[in-house]
């Protein structure tokens, strides 16, 4: 495989299994919370293993323009803070670049600091949901206005009460930023969801001895909290780029790996148990906590695959494309449904992702919710990854099982989470 900086684009090439044991990057989700955990905590906090991506790199620039510097050190970081009343308003709009995440978690901290702030982002961040943050907000007093339910996103900090919230959608982003918005509210803020989502947050916040109760899978409450202690934590590899690796074992014949050292997080690694369902060989084991998550090795070995319908939760969203990369080279039909939310993430997921796959020759069609992909041979061919770095990844696995050589445009969109991706897949297929 080779690529260009100067024209974004790779080159992949079928040919070898993958062999040998691979850490991932750190955890993405994680990495954004335990900086700004830190930037609330009272003291020095010490980060290892976190994510290299532009999102991550986003949350350390904005907390830098609230003036709250992180000081890296021999791998680490070091964060000394004095907690909320630390940061410190802004003079330029505060730029959350492609990440989400860094928008709808900033946004709940900040509907309580005495200042004028704003959320911007870039074209792909400024067409994603934000009224799903703004209106939970506003009924805790939050003085929040977005733009047609958009970024930017502008905020006059006051006093908040804390409230039920009952979302129609579940979401780890927008669940954080209320658990964000309550742990500064006066009385209790209760969260309930539809369905479980992501809950790396409620897990640091107990580890951090913070007053959270979590009643049942889908519903949590927070009171006010004043600063939290001080921690050191080595982040976890992130789960969902470890999907990458484990999907492109499986569908190489004669590859087996490692994945060490992954978070092992059951609302994380949901995917495992769809590939398993479709005959995939894998094994994973946790073999210690971190801050509350569970953290241990993921072994897979290459198996033949059948077709099967995946019924979409907030647990797998984002890894329904790289698993219709493993549905175009199972035997039969596979059927995504449910999955309406792939449409507004960093890009229209199920269009994109059908678009990958038939540029490769799969036979694939788009649903309103969903996908249909008649498993098969892949040809190779040129793929487009406008500009969403999971796009470009899934793109880069399914041309290891192409009968020829595949270019992907605008590869540097890994960049967001993962640089060094293809280094990674290469030394992989290099160990044999």
């Amino acid at each position: 495989m080779s690529s260009s900086g100067i024209s974004s684009r790779a080159i992949f090439s079928p040919g070898k299994p993958l062999r040998g044991a691979i850490s991932v990057p750190g955890c993405k989700g994680i990495s954004h919370r335990a900086l700004l955990f830190a930037a609330l905590s009272d003291g020095r906090s010490v980060l290892r293993g976190l994510s290299l991506g532009g999102d991550v790199k986003s949350t350390l620039k904005v907390l830098e323009q609230l003036e709250i510097f992180a000081t890296p050190t021999d791998g680490e970081l070091t964060l000394q803070s004095r907690g909320y009343d630390l940061f410190t308003e802004p003079d330029d709009p505060l730029d959350c670049g492609n990440s989400g995440t860094t928008m709808r978690m900033l946004a709940g901290i900040l509907v309580s600091r005495p200042f004028h702030s704003v959320l911007v982002g870039d074209e792909s961040l400024s067409s994603r949901p934000m009224a799903r943050i703004v209106e939970p907000l506003h009924m805790m007093g939050a003085k929040i206005v977005s733009t047609d339910g958009h970024s930017p996103i502008e905020i006059d900090g006051g006093v908040l009460t804390g409230c039920r919230h009952d979302l129609p959608v579940a979401s780890g982003q927008v669940k954080s930023a209320l658990l964000f918005a309550g742990m500064q509210a006066s009385g209790w803020t209760e969260i309930h969801e539809p369905q479980p989502s992501r809950d790396h947050t409620e897990r640091m916040l107990r580890a951090l001895g913070a007053p959270i109760e979590v009643l049942d899978s889908t519903t949590v409450k927070v009171r006010a909290v004043g600063a939290l202690d001080p921690f050191t934590l080595e982040i976890p590899g992130d789960a969902s780029s470890a999907a990458f690796f484990v999907v492109a074992a499986t569908i190489v014949p004669g590859s087996e790996i490692t994945i060490k050292g992954v978070g092992l997080n059951p609302l994380r690694v949901a995917y495992l148990d769809v590939l398993i369902a479709m005959g995939a060989d894998i094994e994973s084991e946790i073999t210690e906590e971190r801050l509350g998550e569970p953290v241990g090795d993921i072994t897979v070995r290459s198996a033949p695959l059948s077709g099967v319908v995946i019924e979409s939760s907030e647990g797998i969203i984002d890894e329904l494309p790289i698993l219709a990369v493993a549905a175009a080279t199972a035997n039969g039909q596979t059927t995504i449904t449910g999955a309406g939310e792939m449409r507004v993430k960093e890009s229209d997921r199920i269009a994109t992702t059908v678009a990958m796959l038939e540029a490769l020759g799969v036979r694939a069609v788009a649903t309103d919710d969903g996908m249909r992909i008649e498993g098969g041979s892949l040809d190779g061919g040129s793929v487009e990854t406008y500009g969403d770095h999971r796009i470009a990844m899934c793109a880069a696995v399914a041309a290891l099982a192409c009968s020829g050589s595949t270019e992907i445009i605008g590869w540097d969109a890994v960049d967001v989470s993962y640089p060094g991706f293809d280094i990674d897949l290469a030394r992989l297929r290099e160990s044999n």
